[in-house]
């Protein structure tokens, strides 16, 4: 049975999504203000937020960003706003997903799943992976580039966790979106765009001065040592 932590402070969605959320055999907690929501965050410790980003009392960003501080529970940003800016925003924020008002219980209950799937530590049971001076750890959750610790959230440890398994290969978007978000191609085409930015300029690199993250443009990404073959 997963609790769900619903921060809605319209009463009618809360209400719905309460209901929906309560029939798919879930139990559902509505907070209608950030501050609410960050308490019961911390109190009742939830398996997935939902969380809207117009709030009455805080950004639903700064809301977000200050759940990231004491949780790494997975959230998925529910709002109407569908430009880029606001998108790259929440994701930047910490929000491992998100969902653009209205949408099907369908569609909902799935990203649910999957954002519950990939929160599950990858690959707990395999040893480090070094590549150059690349080191990544799936049992401690942990990177080292040169011996200094790289810290990368939950999607970009498994974004990267995922190429590392395949070193050298050209993984492509749609495998990158199945495998780490549990999205359809085109669910959320511009999400491995976002995070492989900001993995990249973690590892010190730029998508024109690559070193160990190599687009192969209309294919995909392929990890690679600095100085392997291309």
């Amino acid at each position: 049975m997963t609790r769900v932590l619903v921060v809605e402070d319209d009463p009618a969605i809360g209400r719905l999504l309460r209901r929906t959320l309560t029939d798919l055999g879930n139990v559902v907690t509505v907070a209608s203000d950030g501050a609410s929501g960050l308490s019961l965050a911390l109190n009742e410790q939830p398996d997935v937020v939902l969380l809207d980003l117009g709030l009455p009392d805080l950004d639903g960003r700064q809301v977000l960003r200050m759940l990231r501080a004491i949780s790494q529970v997975p959230v998925i940003v529910v709002t109407a706003q569908d430009d880029d800016r606001t998108v790259v925003q929440a994701l930047d924020a910490g929000a491992d997903d998100y969902l653009v008002k209205p949408f099907g219980s369908e569609q909902l209950a799935a990203r649910i799943r999957a954002v519950l799937r990939r929160s599950a530590p990858s690959g707990a049971g395999d040893p480090t992976v070094r590549i150059g001076e690349l080191e990544i750890d799936p049992a401690r959750h942990q990177v080292r580039l040169g011996g200094e610790p790289v810290e990368l959230s939950r999607k970009e440890f498994d974004m990267l966790w995922l190429l590392a398994t395949r070193p050298g290969e050209v993984v492509t978007k749609r495998e990158l979106l199945a495998d780490v978000w549990g999205l359809p191609f085109g669910g959320g085409d511009r999400t491995v765009d976002v995070h492989l930015s900001w993995l990249r300029r973690k590892l010190g690199e730029t998508a024109a001065e690559p070193r160990y993250l190599h687009t192969v443009r209309g294919v995909g990404i392929r990890l690679a040592a600095p100085g392997s073959d291309d």
